[in-house]
């Protein structure tokens, strides 16, 4: 999964938690009945587990490009310098 794939999989579970939150609310209220919130709202957050959690298509769109391993070798990572004038703490006595 791609960085755009994972942007877009928060972004459909976010939406789809809240948009099955109301749906449950709602049906629960008007059949006057809490089992039947909690069963909506469960199947919601299956469906949305199954849509968001595999691996689909959808969210490899924009695969990453990496650098082939001759050219990280010409190009090494610097190293930090290390600093000659630090300042010593006073020793307390």
């Amino acid at each position: 999964m791609d960085w755009q794939g994972q942007k877009l999989a928060e972004q459909l579970m976010q939406i789809m938690l809240l948009a099955f939150a109301v749906i449950a609310f709602v049906g629960g209220y008007v059949m006057a009945s809490f089992q039947m919130m909690i069963l909506i709202y469960a199947g919601g957050v299956v469906f949305t587990t199954l849509l968001t959690v595999p691996n689909w298509p959808l969210f490899n769109r924009h695969p990453l490009t990496w650098l082939d391993p001759t050219e990280v070798e010409k190009h090494p990572k610097p190293q930090p310098s290390v600093n000659v004038t630090q300042k010593k703490k006073p020793v307390k006595k």
